[in-house]
């Protein structure tokens, strides 16, 4: 359905050739229909995308734009629109394809403007994004100049959001596959920059989690590392006793000067926090494009600085830190 070969070249010239047969391999069943219920479903909704062409496109900007209305008819618009509710939730983003606005759960760009100007330079670059989600962040990093992105997730519909940008952008410089972290081959240090954003709060053992990302990185790379924290000293971590913010997956949140600590003990070094946010009902709410609960559903009606279950609200912190 999908041709990764020119990832598989890709990578055999970053040197990731023992990469190349397992991941065919995995990728190659994780997007066997057999193997998954809605798959027939989502590849027919792409088997009937109209066949466009992107006049311009913009990955540099905080509304990733692929194609202008200019570009197709109305009665193509149409039926795009309707092929792409088909890939509901749209969570990360946003997106402008062909004029139809994507107006994502969240507004991916503010934590991307956070990090774009604190990072090393992602100039070419060879790049992993860890729970890439639907790509947007994955674009962007291409967008800023990186020669390759490799971003990994393992929620199928949203490497068919992926599918469906790329069947537009034809981008190979930038690629989503539904593997995770600890699915991928074997641990080469070879890229220049991993980000991990969003996904360390789900792990069940948060320092195994910065281990594997270090094995990853090559000699002078660095790690780009965004996650919920709390306020409090180098002592201070939560787990909930039971679901944050609705969420049953939430095993460990640290604060900021923990995880500091955390990150020198697994030998990380020049740790900076970039940034610490409060997460607003204004960069994650629920939209036409993601019409389920969000943020403001998931907070104390009478004090927005707690969750339903009464624990600290999201914060999140932004790290660098090199290996």
């Amino acid at each position: 359905m999908f041709e990764f070969s020119p990832l598989y070249t890709r990578l055999t010239q970053a040197g990731f050739e023992a990469w190349v047969q397992p991941l065919s391999q995995l990728i190659a069943h994780k997007l066997d229909p057999n193997n998954h219920g809605d798959l027939n479903r989502w590849y027919d909704s792409i088997n009937r995308l109209p066949s466009l062409h992107a006049s311009e496109t913009e990955l540099n900007r905080n509304t990733v734009r692929i194609g202008l209305k200019d570009d197709l008819s109305y009665a193509e618009q149409e039926t795009l629109t309707t092929i792409l509710e088909q890939f509901k939730p749209w969570r990360k983003g946003p997106f402008d394809l062909f004029g139809i606005d994507i107006n994502t759960e969240w507004r991916s760009d503010w934590k991307w403007n956070r990090l774009e100007n604190a990072i090393t330079p992602l100039a070419g670059r060879t790049v992993l994004d860890v729970g890439c989600g639907n790509g947007y962040h994955v674009l962007r990093m291409a967008g800023a100049g990186a020669d390759l992105v490799v971003g990994i997730d393992p929620t199928l519909v949203f490497n068919m959001q992926f599918q469906v940008l790329q069947r537009y952008l034809k981008e190979q410089r930038c690629w989503v596959v539904p593997v995770t972290l600890e699915q991928l081959p074997s641990a080469i240090n070879a890229f220049d920059t991993v980000f991990s954003m969003g996904v360390l709060y789900h792990r069940r053992s948060p320092i195994d989690h910065l281990y594997d990302l270090k094995k990853l990185i090559r000699p002078g790379g660095e790690l780009v590392l965004e996650t919920l924290v709390i306020d409090g000293d180098e002592n201070d971590i939560l787990i909930p006793p039971g679901r944050y913010a609705k969420m049953r997956n939430v095993w460990f949140i640290p604060s900021a000067k923990a995880l500091e600590v955390m990150l020198k003990r697994c030998g990380y070094r020049d740790i900076k926090i970039i940034d610490i946010s409060t997460t607003s009902v204004d960069e994650q709410r629920a939209t036409n494009w993601m019409t389920f609960e969000s943020l403001a559903d998931f907070l104390d009606p009478l004090d927005s600085t707690k969750t339903i279950e009464g624990l600290p609200a999201p914060k999140r912190a932004t790290f660098t830190a090199q290996v």
